[in-house]
């Protein structure tokens, strides 16, 4: 009785063994697909902080830009359709919220948009490799992902329509000694809208709405 007890469990030991290993191999393969699907996860948390950081220095180059040639509404077309900005600094800026968020983004993957959008499409690649160099023959698999982020103008601008103007005789000239006819002052800028809210421009202290109030920056999909 004792002997057959014996056999039995000698009989099962192996059983047991490969049970066991099963287990491991199935914990290693789960462990693996999870450190798969992170990496793959925090590049398209990379791209995505990337493409919107682009997009918001755009931004903010417009927004200084146009306050340059404020006082000039014939120069403000192309920042009223989100054009004039200089995509170098923009992409640098991709580069460096790419890297906090632990990927890499070269120069030729950050790129302006080409479908009648303003913004930029860029491209990151994870720093760790896809298995973490845990999984054998991984390596040298990195994980990628894309995102795009555009940039849409909230503001529009009517030109008042000017009145005619009464005509006068000319003025006698100046008397010598006499001080000339001062020049009229330049009348405040209308016309301006962003978003619901109308906006006066101030000759003599030209000020703008907020970056995020002239121009909305989001993430895009293939649309």
């Amino acid at each position: 009785m004792r002997a057959g007890a014996r056999g039995d469990s000698g009989q099962a030991f192996p059983v047991y063994i490969a049970v066991i290993a099963g287990l491991l191999f199935l914990a290693f393969v789960y462990f693996a697909v999870g450190q798969a699907a992170s990496t793959r996860n925090g590049a398209q948390t990379a791209a995505d902080a990337a493409a919107l950081a682009a997009a918001q220095d755009a931004r903010e180059q417009l927004r200084t830009g146009w306050l340059e040639v404020i006082t000039d509404p014939v120069q403000w077309d192309g920042f009223l359709q989100g054009k004039e900005f200089d995509s170098l600094p923009a992409c640098q800026q991709a580069a460096v919220f790419a890297a906090r968020n632990d990927a890499l983004l070269s120069d030729s993957d950050c790129v302006p948009l080409s479908s009648g959008q303003e913004g930029f499409s860029v491209t990151v690649r994870s720093r760790e490799s896809v298995g973490r160099s845990i999984v054998p023959g991984t390596e040298a698999q990195h994980a990628t992902a894309s995102a795009k982020a555009v940039i849409e103008p909230r503001c529009t601008f009517t030109a008042p329509t000017p009145e005619p103007e009464e005509s006068e005789p000319d003025p006698d000239p100046a008397e010598p000694g006499e001080e000339p006819t001062p020049e009229p002052e330049p009348e405040p800028i209308t016309g301006l809208t962003c978003g619901d809210e109308a906006w006066t421009i101030d000759p003599d202290d030209p000020k703008l709405p907020s970056a995020v109030d002239l121009f909305t920056v989001r993430l895009a999909g293939d649309d």
